[in-house]
């Protein structure tokens, strides 16, 4: 396997989709000719021309709204949005249009379209431009919800994405684009709705998705320090949530942490954490913990923004608690 960045990674998955089916294509702002602002199309315009990257006026309500229009008439079009953030002014289009075009017209067509955007904060990038909202959208029914935190899932997962027949959200994180990782050549598909064992452990399960999964995995080497094996739990997919893995880690562990850089309130996290009390409550030694970002605005300033969000640190704390 090849070491690559998270971003070349799913570079590679958009490249060979769109080699592989004609229909597929992106659209977005600077995606053509710049490359993206991430340098996240970096190389595709060269290679398929601006009919197939398509740099659009900056309206995010006219990127998904286009988007749809094709997807409904045939086409697998990659929406992309410059940040999450900017998910807000184009709501409409997503929670009333793309989400429920299939399930109105009683399945007589599919939506076979990607949302591609990124979120989280670590760049200084301040409160308009840091959110993590994935949680809007798994409120959303008729939306898959992807994160992956990995250069192999993000190549994994995008393919996977472009062949569904229904619309993906597919949400990146900003700081995760510099990660390196090894990546399977070739075809290579990782199933959305499956999430995976990063870390094998029997004391507490550590559940998590996106680059909160990369500090759980640093707070299970300080644990394993203090005598305690955290299993790590990568969700990859928030919607639909694999339970099964869920449950079948926590029936071993009997103890669970769930750590996300979302808004702590109607976060991500509460809803793993319902769905575990009712589903798994006789497997739990311990009530289930939440370690999430505070209810507050990204601040700008680089200590305030750390502040914020949950370190390693504070994942081994709130865990250590458990053994108490």
């Amino acid at each position: 396997m090849a070491e690559k960045l998270y971003r070349e990674a799913v570079v590679d998955a958009i490249d060979e989709e769109m080699a592989r089916d004609e229909n597929v294509f992106l659209l977005g702002e600077d995606i053509g000719f710049f490359g993206g602002p991430f340098a996240t199309t970096k190389g595709l315009f060269d290679k398929y021309g601006p009919k197939r990257l398509m740099d659009t006026p900056i309206s995010e309500t006219a990127i998904v709204g286009a988007a749809l229009g094709c997807a409904l008439t045939g086409l697998r079009p990659i929406a992309e949005l410059m940040f999450i953030d900017f998910t807000g002014v184009c709501m409409d289009q997503i929670a009333n249009q793309v989400a429920k075009a299939r399930y109105m017209s009683g399945g007589q067509v599919t939506v076979p379209m990607v949302i591609r955007t990124q979120g989280g904060a670590g760049r200084s990038f301040a409160a308009q431009h840091s959110q993590s909202l994935e949680a809007w959208f798994m409120h959303v029914p008729g939306l898959k919800v992807v994160l992956p935190s990995t250069p192999a899932d993000a190549k994994g997962l995008m393919k996977s994405a472009i062949r569904e027949d229904c619309p993906v959200m597919f949400i990146e994180h900003k700081q995760l684009f510099v990660n390196k990782g090894e990546v399977p050549e070739g075809e290579y598909l990782t199933p959305i709705g499956v999430a995976d064992i990063k870390r094998e452990g029997t004391d507490v399960s550590l559940i998590s998705y996106s680059r909160m999964v990369l500090r759980c995995l640093e707070a299970a080497d300080i644990l394993a320090e203090k005598g305690i094996q955290a299993e790590v739990v990568d969700l990859r997919t928030i919607d639909p949530l694999d339970m099964d893995t869920l449950l079948g880690s926590v029936a071993k562990t009997n103890k669970a942490v769930i750590v996300y850089e979302g808004y702590k309130n109607c976060g991500v996290g509460a809803e793993v954490a319902a769905r575990l009390a009712n589903e798994g409550f006789d497997l739990l030694d311990a009530p289930v913990k939440r370690v999430a970002g505070l209810d507050s605005p990204i601040p700008f300033n680089q200590q305030l923004e750390k502040a914020v969000i949950p370190e390693v640190s504070e994942i081994v704390r709130h865990t250590l608690k458990l053994f108490k």
